[in-house]
């Protein structure tokens, strides 16, 4: 069984960037949203890229923010992808392709218990023309959902929504999910925590190795 790919997502300082260039998951993600307490300024993100370890990709996360302003981060190279977490529609990923090439990640919620709701949703995620999609349980609530209504998904996803080093094998194993996304729940106090880093990514990586 292959790895499923590993996103810390929040980042904020340097220190921050020394333990994921030492932990090495594939992506990272700095937030763009001015209601975050993780936000960052374009400012910022460019001088946190600067240290990050090439071979781990940049992905900023933005909340209904102007095509413009989420292209140009994307042309400077200051992020690598874009992932859209709030009502961005399949006519806002035709206007932001006409402004940049780079890849971009769609965010779906599951927020309601309704299965009929929930079917629309998978539905739309499945169908969306973003080269990704992300299935979370909320804009960063920490808080996990069902994971069974993921079993007959039909494309690779990044799931995310209350995983950490204890519950995300069970994750991966129960959705069969491509990625893994993380963000509280390596805080401490509301600080990135090395060591709770490190026991999210071995144990996403211990999941694989029990499987072969």
């Amino acid at each position: 069984m292959t790895a499923a790919k590993i996103k810390i997502c929040g980042l904020k300082r340097p220190e921050d960037i020394e333990a994921v260039n030492r932990l090495l998951p594939e992506y990272v993600g700095f937030v763009f949203w001015g209601r975050s307490r993780r936000c960052v300024s374009a400012e910022q993100a460019l001088e946190l890229k600067k240290l990050l370890d090439p071979r781990i990709r940049a992905v900023g996360v933005f909340v209904d923010e102007s095509e413009e302003v989420v292209s140009d981060l994307l042309n400077r190279g200051i992020i690598d992808f874009a992932q859209l977490h709030g009502r961005e529609d399949e006519d806002y990923i035709a206007s932001l392709r006409k402004l940049t090439g780079k890849p971009l990640i769609r965010a779906f919620q599951i927020r309601s218990e309704d299965p009929s709701e929930i079917g629309e949703i998978l539905k739309a995620a499945e169908e969306c023309s973003a080269e990704y999609v992300l299935i979370d349980s909320g804009m960063g609530s920490g808080k996990t959902f069902d994971w069974r209504i993921l079993r007959d998904f039909r494309r690779p996803f990044f799931l995310a929504g209350g995983l950490d080093s204890d519950n995300v094998a069970e994750a991966i194993a129960g959705t069969g999910a491509a990625a893994v996304d993380v963000s509280s729940n390596v805080e401490t106090d509301g600080v990135k925590d090395e060591l709770k880093m490190q026991k999210f990514v071995a144990a996403v990586r211990g999941a694989a190795g029990s499987e072969r």
